[in-house]
């Protein structure tokens, strides 16, 4: 993975498809392109907390779209709701040719204790 860009509530992060790595179709592996996703969320919510605050996914819905046979994926990500330490985000996974192949939503939750100022 590679992160393209992250600030104020927003994330891009990009990935190859490997062959090698391919499920047994010849399809990019439906796992991978939901952990780009993830991780992309993940970043987009770690712009709007203070540094070093701990959080982890403790929910996660991904809706396949389409296939991938090669090229690069790209996940953009944004923040769209907070309740509590609860934060919720969204992503969608492109294709190289800019076509939806993932729909991704996840919940996050910011650990009871950090070492800073409480979130």
């Amino acid at each position: 993975m590679k992160i393209e860009r992250v600030s104020e509530g927003e994330a891009v992060l990009t990935m190859p498809f490997f062959e090698e790595y391919a499920q047994g179709a010849g399809l990019m592996h439906g796992g991978a392109l939901t952990a780009l996703a993830d991780t992309a969320v993940a970043m987009a919510i770690k712009s709007v907390l203070p540094e070093g605050t701990h959080f982890g996914t403790i929910a996660l819905e991904s809706r396949f779209l389409s296939a991938v046979r090669q090229g690069w994926v790209t996940a953009q990500a944004n923040v769209i709701s907070r309740e509590g330490r609860d934060l919720v985000g969204h992503a969608t996974v492109f294709d190289d040719q800019q076509q939806p192949v993932i729909e991704f939503e996840s919940r996050f939750r910011v650990a009871r204790r950090q070492n800073h100022q409480s979130v």
